[in-house]
């Protein structure tokens, strides 16, 4: 943050991510899951790790919906986290880091 506004970094052109799944992207040193639900020029972001499998792997994960809300389920031991806030909807003690994320001028940008 600079003077109090949140400050965005380029990670990826939308195009390059198929609409209906996920990308992994190396941000400030740690790997992201950006995932694009559908063709809108919509994007989500949280960590790539999942803490059940300890593996980089949730950007290969589906993308599903519960209760009107966007998850995805790690391709590994199926659990599910919030695609906004990062919570793991099997265990509450879990979550992942969620990003701030905007498309602007078909660029994905991650919040520093």
């Amino acid at each position: 943050m600079a003077n109090g506004k949140t400050t965005f970094q380029p990670v990826c052109d939308i195009a390059d991510i198929i609409p209906g799944t996920g990308v992994c992207a190396l941000f400030n040193g740690e790997q992201v899951a950006l995932f694009r639900p559908t063709e809108a020029e919509e994007v989500f972001a949280i960590s790539n790790h999942d803490p059940f499998a300890r593996s980089n792997v949730l950007s290969r994960g589906l993308i599903c919906q519960h209760q009107g809300e966007l998850w995805v389920a790690s391709p590994l031991k199926k659990q599910r986290f919030n695609l906004q806030t990062g919570q793991c909807m099997e265990d509450e003690r879990f979550s992942v880091k969620a990003y701030p994320v905007r498309v602007k001028n078909s660029q994905v940008e991650l919040a520093n």
